[in-house]
């Protein structure tokens, strides 16, 4: 583990750390914006996989999807690099935290499964006639539970 803090250590030395660590008014402001980008991403998640699992069936998928699909990657994104630059402030303790370990294991999940669903031959149906296979409702299913997981674990951080 010593190579590991060898490596982090230094992060917490970069301009941004040094700001964050110095102004807690930039600290207050990137957390907001890792909360949103947080709420963007999931919101967005929510409101497809809900209607993938057969909520809300007069809204049309192959006119949502796309959308909320982009909105959600916008939302990844922007929570990528605020989390980032939250994660420059304390990286060897956050390194150490079971809860950040989860964290980075669920999003690494949850990837993996709209890679899965995206490349698959039920996305394609999704945005061409808008029907829903067995095996993208199950991912679906696992989308939603992995993403929820992934925001308590993000909670559980701050109470290890």
């Amino acid at each position: 583990m010593d190579w590991l803090t060898t490596w982090l250590e230094p992060l917490a030395a970069t301009p941004v750390a040094r700001l964050l660590i110095m102004s807690s008014t930039a600290y207050l402001l990137v957390n907001a914006a890792h909360i949103l980008s947080i709420g963007m991403l999931f919101g967005a998640i929510l409101a497809l996989d809900l209607r993938l699992l057969g909520l809300a069936r007069a809204v049309p998928l192959p006119l949502i999807a796309p959308y909320l699909s982009r909105l959600a990657g916008t939302g990844l994104a922007l929570a990528i690099v605020t989390g980032l630059c939250l994660f420059s402030v304390r990286p060897v303790e956050y390194a150490a935290n079971p809860a950040f370990l989860w964290k980075l294991g669920l999003i690494g999940l949850g990837l993996l499964n709209v890679l899965t669903v995206h490349y698959s031959s039920g996305w394609t149906a999704v945005l061409g006639s808008g029907s829903i296979s067995p095996s993208l409702r199950i991912s679906a299913a696992v989308s939603l539970a992995t993403w929820t997981s992934a925001v308590i674990a993000g909670r559980w951080i701050g109470f290890l």
